[in-house]
């Protein structure tokens, strides 16, 4: 079997721990390395983690002060020695038994990078669909090979997970996740695939994602609001930077205006409910990134086109009678 690093980071999730570890070492029958980055944790994730590293010899157990989720994975990948790296958050767990079937794939075809399925569950572990009938979350899981452009513009939708890859770890020479930012995964995976010549897909559900209070996704207080605003803010600009770069290359980037589209739609409605009153600042900045017109074809987008302002200010209005 092709050597495999999985890099696990630990955040105060110490009801979950467990079943995530199991659904590797157990339920996979897993011997290759997993490496569990205790990000500062102040529950009893360390002592479960020490548990597990005297059970499993194959587990390695990396202590850092609390820096987030970016330099948890960071740590991880300098410290994996396998030829292909997974991440696998430590809330999440994996299926029974798929494991063997997606690095035969792997093997079989020459993959750099290979994309699997998830699903959500609850914290009952209940799987549901919170985003029914949403055609943008569509994908293409097509099992044939194609190089990483191709696959972000044909096959791939807005959403982008870092745990739903299998990576060879050569790929993340100088492609490291940035720190201190939300949507990291967004920012880091474009990038990562642009440098892949074979990505294919396995219609194989792997990956159960927990939604439940309190995990990165969800926390979204007004203190947080402000950060994740500027991050959104922080994206569109990067994004417009590796579009630039493809099409000076004379290559595809319709993937790149789909989710410039998406994050300045979703900036526009922060603005309008959560920060109405520094709307011109704001809008101010889009217009400065040169955002418009956005590359959509919904309702909302058309009319952002027509004019930001009465829209964040439709929206501000209702917001302000729910």
């Amino acid at each position: 079997m092709i050597d495999l690093s999985f890099i696990i980071p630990v955040y105060n999730v110490e009801q979950y721990l467990a079943k995530c570890l199991d659904s590797i070492l157990v339920d996979n029958a897993f011997t290759g390395q997993v490496i569990c980055v205790n990000d500062g944790s102040t529950d009893g994730s360390a002592a479960i983690l020490e548990q597990y590293a005297k059970k499993y010899p194959n587990v390695e157990v990396i202590t850092q002060p609390n820096a987030g989720l970016s330099a948890a994975r960071n740590a991880g990948i300098k410290a994996a020695t396998g030829e292909y790296i997974c991440f696998l958050d430590s809330d999440d767990f994996w299926e029974p038994n798929v494991l063997n079937g997606l690095m035969a794939q792997i093997e079989l075809d020459k993959l750099d990078v290979l994309r699997f399925k998830f699903q959500n569950v609850n914290v009952q572990y209940e799987v549901f669909n919170p985003y029914k009938c949403d055609r943008r979350l569509e994908n293409d899981y097509s099992e044939v090979p194609t190089d990483g452009v191709s696959f972000l513009n044909a096959r791939m939708n807005t959403q982008c997970y870092a745990s739903m890859f299998i990576i060879k770890r050569s790929l993340l020479d100088g492609c490291l996740f940035t720190e201190g930012i939300y949507f990291e995964d967004t920012d880091w995976m474009p990038r990562l695939l642009c440098k892949a010549k074979r990505v294919a897909s396995t219609n194989t559900v792997v990956y159960n994602y927990l939604m439940r209070e309190g995990s990165i996704t969800n926390a979204v207080n007004r203190c947080k609001q402000r950060k994740l605003l500027d991050d959104k803010m922080r994206l569109v600009e990067t994004l417009q930077k590796q579009s630039k770069e493809l099409q000076e290359h004379e290559k595809d980037n319709r993937w790149f205006a789909r989710m410039i589209a998406d994050t300045v739609i979703s900036i526009i409605t922060i603005i309008a409910v959560q920060f109405y009153e520094e709307r011109i600042l704001y809008m101010k900045q889009l217009n400065e990134l040169g955002v418009y017109p956005i590359q959509s074809k919904t309702i909302k987008a058309k009319l952002i086109n027509i004019s930001p302002c009465f829209v964040i200010m439709l929206l501000h209005l209702k917001n302000r009678n729910k």
